[in-house]
């Protein structure tokens, strides 16, 4: 039996001229393999698909085994989030510019679908977080993030003071344009542009970055993967603060809240080319050392 027999495809929305062709050659790809396609609303719209076509990402999480996106990091983040749940893998092909999770190049589809699905590829499963908002004795749903939750200010030119508490302990009080609390996955992205390490994702970790502390000894932290992070902004502040969760979805702090970040008890499942090497897209992203010849392994 194939490894493989119903793959969604989550398409980049916005981007017609560079998604429609790339969508096509998949499709066709994945058709001539005898394979079942669906589709989610953007990719059904792109290829012109019939009325009643487009799959729901929940849909697509409950009937596939395997999900191709077809975008950035950023069309990823949306798909991962869903998919996380049902345990479907995921695999990118790069359409964006600066990107750490999709790693399949356009011009390497066919060779490298073929690889996937005849089980040659390398695969790692990777933490979530999940932030969920407390206000008057009661918490909302929460929120998945697969990169980062972000606790920031708004609407206001001023600071936001807030408290951070680790498994209800008191680690400080700052003030600063907020926090972002990251996964290791994230710690290339949000986290990264404010100052924080670059943490393998293989590492059970949680990272706290400042952002823009008005005292310079607030300085980002790393913590174990299983703690639970509180933070609590001081009420006048209150109105001011927003949470969001990978960039892309986001509530207004309300009086007197408390937002509570831990581990979600989900992982997001990736599968990358046979060979995949993280610290090569690293130096390939961030323009390490600047030489491009060739390194022996040392091994």
């Amino acid at each position: 039996m194939p490894l493989f027999q119903t793959v969604g495809i989550v398409a980049k929305q916005g981007d017609p001229e560079r998604v429609q062709g790339t969508l096509r050659r998949l499709i066709i790809h994945l058709h001539a393999h005898a394979l079942e396609v669906l589709l989610d609303a953007e990719s059904a719209h792109l290829i012109g698909a019939a009325i009643g076509a487009p799959v729901a990402l929940e849909e697509l999480g409950a009937r596939c085994d395997l999900i191709i996106v077809v975008g950035g990091d950023g069309t990823l983040l949306h798909a991962a989030r869903s998919m996380a749940v049902p345990g479907v893998p995921l695999v990118g092909i790069n359409l964006g510019r600066l990107g750490f999770l999709v790693d399949v190049s356009p011009e390497e589809i066919e060779s490298t679908i073929d690889q996937i699905l005849s089980g040659a590829f390398d695969a790692e499963d990777r933490s979530m977080l999940q932030a969920a908002v407390q206000a008057e004795g009661s918490s909302g749903e929460p929120y998945s993030a697969f990169n980062d939750v972000a606790i920031h200010k708004w609407n206001t030119a001023r600071m936001i003071e807030f408290e951070t508490y680790i498994d209800g302990r008191f680690v400080n009080a700052q003030r600063s344009d907020g926090l972002i609390v990251a996964t290791p996955t994230g710690s290339t992205a949000y986290a990264l542009s404010g100052g924080g390490p670059i943490v393998d994702p293989a590492l059970d970790a949680i990272l706290l970055v400042p952002i823009c502390p008005h005292d310079l000894s607030n300085r980002p932290l790393v913590v174990p993967g299983d703690r639970r992070i509180d933070v609590r902004v001081r009420g006048h502040d209150h109105g001011h603060v927003q949470v969001t969760c990978d960039g892309q979805t986001y509530c207004q702090l309300p009086p007197e809240a408390t937002v509570h970040i831990d581990r979600h008890p989900d992982r997001v499942r990736l599968l990358h080319p046979k060979g995949h090497d993280h610290y090569k897209i690293l130096r390939a992203k961030l323009h390490w050392g600047g030489h491009t010849q060739r390194r022996v392994n040392p091994c």
